[in-house]
């Protein structure tokens, strides 16, 4: 795979609404266990078919009231 395609790649998986929580680790520079521990908290996970998927917007929102001013 050539390079430009790496970060059109990239920029795409960055760009998901909705992620796994392998992908939502990466994507927020977290542990698993630690994005899986946030996410459930922010009540941002969705299950579909025993499959968790993520909302970023929500999971973002609640990242936001962790900011020091």
């Amino acid at each position: 795979m050539s390079a430009g395609r790496q970060d059109v790649e990239a920029m795409r998986s960055y760009s998901k609404k909705f992620v796994r929580y392998k992908e939502g680790a990466e994507k927020y520079s977290l542990g698993l266990t630690k994005f899986q521990a946030l996410a459930k908290e922010a009540k941002a996970v969705y299950k579909v078919d025993g499959i968790a998927l993520v909302n970023c917007e929500i999971f973002e929102r609640f990242l936001e009231s962790f900011r020091e001013f």
